[in-house]
C-alpha cells in the first residue's frame, strides 16, 4: 500500500469537536480514489494529514498514524513528505506567488538544491505534460482559472510525487477550466501511474474514472467501495448532501417506477429503457 491510515482522529486547537473520528483506510499504488461528503465532514482535514501539514504545521489533538510510502508522517517533515505527496488546494491563487510560470515550477526544486540541468529537464517535462510549456514566460495572474490550477498541479508534480492529493481543485472553475483540470488528473493517473486522491463534487467524473469512492460524514467514513456500489445508495447519499450522478438519478427513478429491477449504470441501457417506456406509454 502506498498510503495507510490507522485510526486517525484530529481536533483543531480551540475546537470543541473533532474533525476526524477514527479514520482507517489504505490506498494501493496507482489507485484513483474519489472522496465525497457534505461540507464540514472532514474531507479537507483528512487531505492535510496525508502530507504532514497536520500535525506539523496545524496544531491540535492528533491521534493515530499515517504512513505514506512507508514513512510515518509524525516522524518526517512536510518538506520530506512533499517528495512523496503533492497537495493541490481548491484556490490556485493561494499557491502561486512567482513572477513567471517557469519560476513557479522551479521554486520547489531550487529549495531542494536540484542541479540546474536536472531542474531544466524536469521543468520542461512538467510544463509540457500540463500543457503550459508555451506559456512558461507568462505572469501567473494573467492565466485563466483552468491554467492557474494546472500550474498549481505542475508546481507539485515537478517534485515527482508518487501520490497527488487534490482538494476540490475545480470548485472555482468554469466548465472549460473544470474539463481541463479533470482531464489532466485522469491523464496523470492513467499514463503516469500517479496515485490520485481527489475530493470532488463532480460525481459524474468520479463515476467515470475513480477506482473507489470513500464517503465522509461527520468526520467518519460512512461507506466506501467501487463507484457503482457506493452510488447505488441514492437515498443515503442524498440525505447527507452528496450530489448523485445524473444517470444514476434517472436509473433510480426508473427502478422506483418499476421499469427496471435494479439501478443501471450503462448510458445506452438507460436510453433503451427510456425509449421502451415511452413507446409503451404511447401505445
Amino acid at each position: 500500500m502506498i498510503i495507510e491510515v490507522e485510526n486517525v482522529s484530529f481536533r483543531y486547537a480551540h475546537s470543541p469537536e473533532p474533525s476526524l473520528r477514527g479514520i482507517s483506510m489504505a490506498v494501493r499504488k496507482g489507485e484513483f480514489v474519489g472522496i465525497v461528503g457534505p461540507s464540514g465532514s472532514g474531507k479537507s482535514t483528512f487531505c492535510l494529514t496525508l502530507n504532514g501539514i497536520i500535525p506539523h504545521s496545524i496544531k491540535g489533538e492528533f491521534r493515530g498514524n499515517v504512513y505514506v510510502d512507508g514513512l510515518n508522517t509524525r516522524e518526517h517533515s512536510v518538506a520530506t513528505l512533499s517528495t512523496r505527496v503533492g497537495l493541490v488546494l481548491q484556490n490556485p491563487d493561494a499557491q502561486l506567488f512567482n513572477m513567471t510560470v517557469e519560476d513557479e515550477v522551479a521554486f520547489a526544486l531550487e529549495n531542494l538544491g536540484i542541479e540546474r540541468e536536472e531542474m531544466e529537464r524536469r521543468i520542461r517535462w512538467t510544463l509540457k505534460l500540463v500543457g503550459l510549456w508555451a506559456k512558461r514566460h507568462e505572469f501567473p495572474p494573467n492565466l485563466s482559472g483552468g491554467e492557474k490550477q494546472r500550474l498549481a498541479i505542475a508546481s507539485v508534480l515537478v517534485m515527482k510525487p508518487k501520490v497527488l492529493v487534490l482538494d476540490e481543485p475545480t470548485a472555482q472553475l468554469d466548465p472549460l477550466g473544470r474539463k481541463e483540470v479533470l482531464s489532466l488528473i485522469a491523464l496523470l493517473n492513467r499514463e503516469e501511474k500517479i496515485t490520485v486522491i481527489l475530493v470532488e463534487h463532480n460525481t459524474e467524473y468520479l463515476l467515470e474514472y475513480a477506482d473507489r469512492i470513500i464517503v465522509f460524514d461527520n468526520g467518519r467514513i460512512l461507506m466506501e467501495g467501487k463507484p457503482e456500489e457506493v452510488f447505488e445508495n441514492v437515498e443515503v447519499l442524498e440525505n447527507i448532501g452528496v450530489r448523485i450522478p445524473a444517470r444514476i438519478k434517472i436509473s433510480y427513478e426508473l427502478k422506483r417506477m418499476g421499469l427496471t429491477d435494479k439501478i443501471i449504470f450503462d448510458r445506452e441501457r438507460i436510453v433503451e429503457v427510456l425509449r421502451w417506456a415511452y413507446q409503451r406509454r404511447k401505445s
